[in-house]
């Protein structure tokens, strides 16, 4: 099985510092809901991982979040594509959990869920947090360029190996080449 994760916001979707809150909210990068079916066409399973710590600090509740995964899931549909899960952690960032990334919690559970090893499958993101939860797991980390991607490219630190992309539709096309 050929498995591909996603970051959500600032890969799938315009990002906000004041966090994604709304259905209204979620507005897709120009080609990503393509990417995804892109993918998928080429034998991938999709999994978004993602952090929401917007639900432990108060901003949204979870009725709002799964909207607005249904949002995301319906876009993607409508693209000819399929997202196979949402993991998130809903726990705020002072809450040391295990499954906020850059823990690989997260990512403990994709591998337990699909009954296989995550190393070596391609894990695209926008922050340093998701390249390093990648790497924890020996993923394929790849650094998009698209919400707060250059920033994270600017401040440096990358784990080894990172490769880095304008936006989800090049690392997919990268991905499905091999």
């Amino acid at each position: 099985m050929k498995l591909a994760i996603l970051d959500r916001d600032g890969v799938i979707n315009h990002d906000s510092d004041q966090f994604i809150k709304s259905p209204e909210e979620f507005r897709p990068i120009a080609g990503s809901a393509d990417a995804v079916a892109k993918l998928n066409h080429a034998g991938f399973h999709v999994v978004v991982a993602t952090n929401q710590s917007g639900v432990g600090r108060g901003l949204f509740d979870m009725a709002t979040l799964n909207a607005i995964n249904e949002k995301m899931m319906r876009i993607v549909a409508q693209a000819g594509g399929r997202i196979d899960a949402v993991f998130y952690c809903p726990c705020a960032a002072d809450a040391n959990c295990e499954c906020r990334k850059p823990r690989p919690g997260m990512f403990h559970d994709i591998e337990q869920r699909f009954g296989m090893s995550l190393s070596g499958m391609p894990s695209v993101g926008d922050s340093l947090r998701d390249l390093q939860a990648s790497t924890e797991v020996g993923a394929q980390p790849m650094l998009v360029l698209t919400g707060k991607g250059r920033k994270t490219q600017a401040t440096g630190g990358l784990p080894p190996g990172t490769l880095v992309f304008p936006d989800l539709a090049a690392a997919v096309d990268r991905i499905v080449l091999g």
